[in-house]
């Protein structure tokens, strides 16, 4: 196929920043982030958002089989072209990735994530990806970008600024980390950020742990973090007895509380 570049601008196609894109060219990059999760020769990859189609090229030159979801019906043509030139390679769906179900298109079997996330709805689709109630989930593996503020907050160590309710939900039941970082201009446009790549693998779940009461309290503890626990885990019936039952002041702010801690708390809430 020609260069990414020159078939995007045959078809008259830019990013548009109603929908949080910022379209990546550079071949080798894209093979490099196709690269994070592994061998993908035969694999299934559930793709968000792939616009044009770069990553989605890296993808399948490593043998994938992708199954892409596309809101924006411009880029619906050159997918179709993708999909040509791979045979039995690429399934392209227009709909929004908000709307949909993974596991379900998937038919069951497991899968990886791999995508470079629309900015406006990235932290929404991650959390959600998070939190099943059966684990390990379908997905093997979530190789994402996001801006590298966001990115940082995902592995953030407890008692840091960028610890918060992300880095909790992130790695009380998996292994997270930063595996690359993107410049902003290896983009086009060129965002106002850094980006970064973050890989997730799945890891053992603590017992007894319901993630919906986890999901709650730190929604409830880091949305207003600057406040004690006693003020804002007071609307959540029993949390603040609970903490102070496990030895966890009450008076100090979400942002000290550590992963196994919390995890305490959804443990002791959930009994």
């Amino acid at each position: 196929m020609p260069p990414l570049r020159e078939t995007v601008r045959a078809h008259g196609l830019s990013a548009s920043k109603a929908l949080g894109q910022n379209f990546l060219f550079d071949e080798q990059l894209l093979d490099r982030i196709a690269a994070i999760p592994g061998d993908l020769d035969g694999a299934t990859v559930f793709e968000v958002g792939p616009g044009p189609g770069g990553l989605t090229r890296a993808l399948l030159r490593a043998g994938a089989k992708v199954i892409a979801v596309e809101r924006d019906a411009r880029c619906l043509p050159l997918l179709g072209e993708l999909a040509a030139a791979f045979p039995g390679q690429l399934d392209v769906m227009a709909d929004d990735a908000m709307t949909v179900d993974a596991d379900a298109l998937t038919g069951g079997a497991p899968y990886h994530i791999v995508a470079n996330l629309p900015y406006n709805v990235g932290t929404a689709l991650f959390t959600r990806w998070l939190e099943p109630a059966a684990w390990p989930p379908r997905w093997r593996s979530l190789t994402l970008m996001f801006q590298l503020e966001v990115a940082e907050r995902i592995v953030a160590p407890v008692g840091t600024s960028a610890y918060g309710r992300l880095a909790v939900l992130a790695q009380w039941r998996a292994n997270a980390k930063i595996a690359m970082k993107v410049h902003r201009s290896a983009f086009t446009p060129p965002p106002k950020v850094m980006s970064a790549i973050v890989q997730l693998t799945p890891a053992e779940q603590p017992a007894g742990v319901d993630p919906r009461i986890l999901s709650r309290l730190t929604e409830k503890g880091f949305g207003q973090r600057r406040k004690m626990l006693r003020q804002s885990l007071k609307g959540i019936d029993g949390a603040v007895a609970a903490a102070e039952a496990l030895g966890i002041d009450p008076t100090r702010r979400a942002e000290t509380v550590g992963v196994g801690e919390w995890v305490a708390l959804a443990r002791t809430l959930g009994r």
